[in-house]
C-alpha cells in the first residue's frame, strides 16, 4: 500500500549511542570545551550506570571521528572541533540515512584534492611526523589483518591537520564519516591493500616535497576506488534515480 510509504523504521537508540549524545551536549553546551580531559573510564561508566565495554566503545567511535583525543600521560581529552561541525557531524553519525550516498562520494573527492594539494602548500615539520605516524598505524592494522577503515581515515584526518584550513577538515568531518561507516556497514574494504598503502606513502612524499599537483593527482587516485564503487551500485540499481542510496 502507497500509504506505508509515509512511515519509516523506528530505531531506538543504543546505550552506546546515548553516551555519545551525553557527551556531545557536554561539549555543545560549552560544559566540555576543547582541551578539557574526561573523568577516568571508572568514572565514568560508574555515572553512566554502564559497563566498561560499552564505555570503551563509545569513547572509541569518537575517537574515530576526531571529537575526542587520547594523549600519553593526559588521557582522553576533548579536541578542538568547530560546534556546527560538531553538531553536524553527530547528527550524520548517529542518524546515518545514506541519501544522495553518490554526491557524498563525489564531493569527498573534490574536497579532499584540494585538501592534498593545500597540506603540500602549507604543511609543517610537525604535520609531516604526524602524517607519517598515521601512515605506519594504517600499514601495522592491515598486518595485523584488520579491516583499517578507522586508520584509513585518521591518515586523511593528519592530511586535513596539514592543510591548515578549518573550514575544509570540518567539511571532511561531516562527509567521510558517512561514507566510511556505509563501508564498515557492509565489509566493503579494498582488496588491493598494496596499492592503498603504496598511494598513501606517494601521497605523504609530494606533501615532503610540496608539489600541491601532484598531491591532488595522486588523491584523485587514491579515492577511485570508492567513485568505482559507486558506479558499480548505480549499474545494479543499488542507487535510485537521484543518486540516492537504496539501504537493503
Amino acid at each position: 500500500m502507497e500509504i506505508l510509504n509515509n512511515f519509516s523504521e523506528i530505531k531506538v537508540e543504543s546505550t552506546v549511542d546515548k553516551i555519545i549524545r551525553q557527551i556531545r551536549d557536554q561539549i555543545s553546551s560549552g560544559q566540555l570545551k576543547p582541551g578539557d580531559r574526561l573523568p577516568s573510564e571508572r568514572m565514568l561508566s560508574d555515572r553512566f550506570g554502564v559497563g566498561r565495554t560499552q564505555l570503551r566503545d563509545a569513547l572509541r567511535k569518537l575517537e574515530f571521528y576526531g571529537i575526542l583525543k587520547t594523549r600519553p600521560q593526559s588521557g582522553t581529552v576533548v579536541a578542538g572541533l568547530g560546534i556546527p561541525a560538531l553538531q553536524g557531524l553527530m547528527t550524520d553519525m548517529l542518524q546515518l540515512q545514506g541519501n544522495d550516498f553518490k554526491s557524498l562520494v563525489e564531493s569527498r573527492i573534490i574536497l579532499e584534492r584540494n585538501i592534498a594539494q593545500l597540506a603540500a602548500m602549507n604543511r609543517t615539520a610537525e604535520d609531516l611526523i604526524e602524517i607519517q605516524m598515521a601512515c605506519k598505524a594504517h600499514e601495522d592494522a592491515l598486518a595485523r589483518g584488520e579491516d583499517a577503515i578507522g586508520e584509513d581515515f585518521l591518515f586523511h584526518l593528519k592530511v586535513a591537520d596539514a592543510s591548515k584550513n578549518t573550514v575544509l577538515k570540518s567539511l571532511m568531518l561531516i562527509i567521510t564519516p558517512d561514507i566510511a561507516q556505509y563501508f564498515k556497514k557492509h565489509n566493503i574494504c579494498a582488496d588491493d591493500h598494496q596499492k592503498v598503502v603504496g598511494e598513501h606513502r606517494e601521497l605523504l612524499d609530494h606533501i615532503v616535497h610540496q608539489r600541491p599537483e601532484e598531491a591532488g593527482s595522486c588523491l584523485t587516485r587514491h579515492l577511485e576506488m570508492i567513485a568505482n564503487y559507486v558506479n558499480e551500485l548505480k549499474e545494479k540499481s543499488f542507487l535510485d534515480s537521484n543518486g540516492n542510496l537504496i539501504e537493503s
